[in-house]
């Protein structure tokens, strides 16, 4: 099998991987000697059939593995086509493309063969020749194999920009029930030592500008959402512990594509929860910009998140006696809480009224979404609105085309994407 041969199946293997951003870091050489740039905007993306956004460069290293996860298409009972890249056949292929200007970066992950760290030393050994041979300086995200050694992951760190380590279920009982090789130990072990490492970098880099960095854009990790029963409020909590325990830049959810039968499992014919997905990403925004609590969006009461509804306009339904507020008036936290207002658009708000009492007219400039905002504000002791709709008719004017009419995410092709020139 050649390596474009290779390239197919591994490419086509890594497509169930959601966890690839590139943002939060710059590699840069003091020679000015190397190739690639990890700077905003550097990493081409597309979006695959099923509506994920991925790196261009997204490849296991083989999907060869040991191990027999039931909602694993590459499990190792599986009947699919099995590839795997030699170290330096990956390196040369991520500098082939990148000179070609097809990708800025590379998203590596890999089947476990033989142990953990048998696996992450040819991960190692693809990076080190990447970043020590052809001097790649470009992004780099790696997931780390669960189970692996402090000193493995310390080496993987101080070549890639991020790492991660999946943590694939939302609780014990469903990890042991589906992937029983894999340990909740494993997991958390690699996930704290990274944690630990990158604050203890933190306070090195403050002292020896020169200090070598480890995994400057931080980590993230992943959770398959559909395939096992648990709720809602069970991810978004575990989504909070991960934040706060592990000092996580992202927890990415992934709707599950049945691949594999298996009685635990949904039916090969059912649809991925991809509007489920969609607003578990929205509730997790609310919780790390908006100052919003897990048990404010859901709790053992309502356990599962609305579809009709985006999360703030569902809190904002249950809360109306808290609405319409008066935008002169509102504090910051206040005004994060109004749906239709964002982050940027509180800010913009807050300063604005200090030049100034603010009228309904005023609004829309400042980037508020009035189509929702207009039903929970005031403004010179106005209503935004024409009237105060009843209950059930907001519900129905709040309710998005999402949950309307089923979620299709927007889809780009590789050949839609214009071709940039390289150092653009």
């Amino acid at each position: 099998m050649d390596v474009i041969e290779k390239l197919a199946v591994l490419g086509d293997a890594a497509r169930f991987d959601v966890a690839c951003t590139s943002s939060g870091s710059e590699r840069s050489a003091s020679s000015g000697a190397g190739v690639g740039s990890t700077v905003a905007g550097g990493i081409c993306h597309t979006w695959t059939d099923d509506g994920r956004c991925i790196s261009l460069l997204k490849v296991l290293l083989t999907n060869h593995c040991d191990y027999d996860c039931a909602y694993c298409r590459n499990r190792s009972s599986n009947d699919v086509p099995r590839a795997a890249f030699r170290p330096e056949e990956l390196a040369m292929l991520t500098i082939e493309f990148y000179r070609r200007n097809y990708i800025e970066g590379l998203f590596l992950s890999s089947g476990v063969v033989r142990d953990a760290d048998h696996t992450m030393g040819l991960m190692i050994e693809t990076l080190r020749l990447l970043r020590e041979v052809h001097l790649f300086r470009g992004y780099v995200h790696v997931k780390v194999i669960p189970g692996a050694s402090p000193e493995a992951v310390e080496r993987i760190g101080r070549l890639a920009d991020r790492v991660s380590v999946n943590v694939e279920l939302p609780s014990t009982r469903s990890l042991l029930s589906l992937a029983p090789q894999k340990k909740p130990a494993d997991i958390e072990a690699p996930m704290a030592y990274i944690a630990d490492r990158r604050s203890a970098n933190r306070e090195e880099l403050v002292r020896y500008r020169g200090a070598p960095t480890f995994a400057p854009a931080g980590q993230s990790t992943q959770l398959i959402v559909g395939a096992t029963p648990d709720r809602d409020v069970q991810i978004l909590r575990l989504s909070k512990n991960l934040y706060s325990r592990f000092d996580m830049k992202r927890v990415f959810f992934s709707a599950y594509i049945p691949t594999n039968a298996h009685p635990l499992l949904p039916a090969l014919t059912s649809a991925p929860p991809l509007l489920r997905e969609h607003r578990l990403y929205q509730a997790d925004w609310l919780m790390r910009f908006y100052r919003f609590d897990v048990e404010e969006i859901v709790d053992s009461g309502s356990p599962d998140l609305d579809l009709d509804l985006d999360p703030k306009s569902a809190w904002a339904m249950r809360h109306l006696d808290r609405f319409p507020v008066d935008v002169n008036r509102a504090d910051y936290e206040t005004l994060l809480r109004v749906p239709g207002i964002g982050v940027l658009s509180a800010q913009r708000v807050v300063a604005a009224r200090r030049l100034g009492r603010l009228r309904t007219e005023d609004l829309r400039p400042l980037g508020i979404v009035m189509k929702r905002a207009r039903f929970f504000l005031t403004a010179a002791g106005r209503y935004a609105a024409e009237r105060i709709p009843q209950a059930a008719e907001l519900r129905v004017l709040l309710a998005d085309k999402c949950g309307q009419k089923g979620y299709a995410p927007f889809q780009l092709r590789i050949e839609d994407l214009p071709v940039v020139a390289e150092g653009a």
